[in-house]
């Protein structure tokens, strides 16, 4: 397990070649439209920065068939303190990241844990249509590094 740091407001979490988590803080700025998931991510996360006036063509989405197989998923914290346990796609604990007001988190691989620090309010976002309980297996805790 590694971390990538191409700004110090942005993580990376990988576990050998498989994408963990992308962690986007509060203070990332960047003018423009600035992507931080690959194209075949089933999740796309940009951050949009535009000056006063910028318009946005009106536009609609095409229709596309699209396979999702696996979930990923994003966290923005409005307001309070997270902890975010990160695991490997195996069920190991790989290590633990602590996020706040106005930071974003995509889930894009392995397992994950959160626990709240604070009272917490926070947005989640994810490919649907949910499937209930058939949309995940829980497993135990394990907080041993490999």
């Amino acid at each position: 397990m590694h971390e990538i740091h191409h700004n110090p407001n942005m993580e990376t979490v990988v576990d050998g070649l498989e994408p963990i988590a992308l962690i986007i803080r509060r203070d990332f700025e960047e003018p423009g439209i600035h992507f931080f998931t690959p194209g075949n991510f089933s999740q796309q996360v940009a951050l949009m920065r535009h000056d006063k006036g910028k318009k946005i063509a009106p536009h609609v989405h095409n229709l596309v068939v699209r396979q999702v197989l696996y979930t990923q998923e994003v966290l923005f914290i409005r307001s309070g303190l997270i902890r975010v346990d990160l695991y490997s796609s195996t069920r190991h604990f790989l290590c633990s990241k602590t996020l706040q007001s106005g930071d974003l988190i995509l889930l894009c691989g392995g397992g994950h844990a959160v626990e709240m620090l604070e009272d917490t309010s926070m947005i989640e976002v994810k490919q649907g249509p949910y499937v209930g309980e058939g949309d995940k297996t829980r497993f135990e805790e394990d907080k041993v590094c490999p």
